[in-house]
């Protein structure tokens, strides 16, 4: 199984900017998350939440050895990831034999 990056991931967070906005049930930009909301947040499953956060490739933090996130930094993080060209973020597999 491949590790996923933002080009796995971005399908599945495509739409979050605009269920933010009209959701009733989302809360205050400052809230803190865990690695439980942010993987129902992000659709995706908590392993890989956990593998982007130990990577260092979603904004997060360690409170007392767990891991937590903020929720206005995974929505600009989202925005960030959608606003990426295939081929532009330096993370390109040509020449490895492997596909993008």
């Amino acid at each position: 199984m491949s590790t996923p990056n933002a080009h796995t991931i971005l399908p599945n967070v495509a739409k979050i900017d605009k269920y933010c906005r009209v959701s009733p049930m989302v809360k205050s930009q400052s809230e803190i998350l865990t690695i439980d909301e942010v993987a129902s947040y992000l659709k995706v499953a908590e392993r890989t939440v956990y593998r982007l956060a130990a990577a260092k490739k979603i904004p997060a933090f360690k409170v007392g050895g767990a891991w937590r996130f903020s929720r206005a930094e995974i929505d600009q993080w989202i925005r960030k990831q959608s606003s990426v060209v295939p081929g532009t973020d330096g993370s390109s597999s040509a020449g490895t034999g492997r596909r993008a």
